[in-house]
């Protein structure tokens, strides 16, 4: 029975795995390129090219081929970059919709330093679409302490962000 059994998960393995197979889309040996660029979107996340089974979730290359571009709204999106640009970027990700800066001092105040992370929620335009957590820290001693910093500054970014992004799509049009 037990021989059965794993003779059957065998043979759906093979069959699974030959499907994968006859492919013009191969790596070339010692390089990171596809030969064929081309035919490397449509088969990725899919077993036996672009009509097979679907693995993993969502195929996200088909996604990006429609030209959805970023995974966020592109208003709150812009509107936050352009609202913390004061601060330095340290990093930025369009499709998670996550934009860290790196640590800002204030030219009238050289003990502090801030740091933001800003969360753009989902594609629509909506007043709770993005979230800001802002740290703070202060000099002391030489060394550098976190100190808790008001819930309002924060709000006063989100706000700010959610005006620009609102003149943005006015001034697109939309």
């Amino acid at each position: 029975m037990a021989r059965r059994i794993l003779g059957a998960f065998g043979l759906t393995g093979l069959v699974v795995l030959s499907a994968c197979g006859g492919s013009d889309n191969f790596r070339v040996p010692g390089q990171n390129e596809y030969r064929d660029d081309s035919k490397r979107a449509s088969v990725r996340g899919r077993l036996g090219g672009q009509d097979g089974i679907l693995v993993f979730g969502t195929d996200r290359s088909q996604q990006a081929d429609q030209g959805s571009g970023i995974g966020v709204n592109a208003y709150l999106w812009r509107a936050t970059l352009d609202t913390l640009s004061f601060m330095p970027l340290s990093s930025a990700d369009p499709f998670g919709g996550v934009i860290i800066t790196d640590w800002y001092s204030p030219a009238s105040v050289q003990n502090e330093r801030f740091r933001a992370t800003a969360y753009i929620l989902g594609r629509q335009l909506r007043s709770d679409g993005v979230r800001v957590s802002l740290f703070k820290q202060e000099q002391r001693g030489g060394q550098w302490v976190d100190v808790p910093v008001a819930n309002a500054t924060s709000s006063e970014l989100e706000d700010r962000i959610l005006a620009r992004a609102r003149e943005l799509r006015s001034a697109s049009g939309s």
